[in-house]
């Protein structure tokens, strides 16, 4: 089952991280100690449509999507913040999720899930012609999903991504950052931030 809705979210990431922030730089402009989040008060998001709660160190816009896919058109609403400092740790957060026709994807569905979870890093990958650096099963208040790291234009860019199978809808958050940023604190407290309810 290829639905392709990760190829779709991950060119918006690629094309917003190419055209409004610049990667380019050298070294030591982008390693810098201090992080723009670290002086930002993080609000905790809470969206009932959405069903979950998620910090963010600013407030989000929102779009929602009608997308053709091979089970009918879908709604696909996205969440984003883009950090206005270049000393930020990460350049976007992003929260999406999308709702499948019943009897097309549910969480109880193992095989499945796997094989969804599996396509959409593939075409991840592919949608930024990047490099996975790793990829792990995730489990959230029993729910099944899977962590991954691309890295890509050059080496420039890294996307972290927690995707997620909750009854019928499909999560995905997500933040990218300028390699040279390294790993960072705001990523992981964004990322292991996600709730549902």
């Amino acid at each position: 089952m290829r639905i392709y809705l990760a190829l779709l979210f991950v060119s918006i990431v690629s094309w917003l991280v190419g055209q409004t922030l610049p990667l380019n730089g050298s070294k030591e402009e982008n390693t810098i100690e201090q992080s723009w989040e670290r002086s930002q008060r993080w609000e905790e998001i809470r969206d009932i449509d959405g069903r979950f709660v998620i910090l963010s160190p600013g407030a989000f816009q929102e779009s929602v999507d009608t997308i053709p896919t091979e089970v009918g058109e879908l709604l696909f609403y996205t969440y984003f913040f883009q950090t206005p400092a270049k000393e930020a740790d990460n350049l976007i957060y992003m929260l999406s999720y999308v709702d499948y026709p019943e009897g097309s994807l549910h969480h109880d569905s193992t095989d499945l899930v796997a094989e969804f979870f599996q396509a959409s890093q593939e075409e991840a990958i592919a949608a930024v012609d990047g490099e996975l650096l790793f990829s792990n099963d995730e489990i959230l208040q029993d729910y099944p999903g899977k962590f991954w790291r691309i890295d890509y234009l050059d080496g420039e860019a890294s996307i972290r991504t927690k995707t997620f199978v909750v009854g019928r809808r499909y999560y995905q958050v997500q933040t990218v950052s300028k390699t040279s940023r390294g790993l960072n604190d705001s990523s992981g407290k964004y990322l292991e931030s996600l709730r549902f309810f």
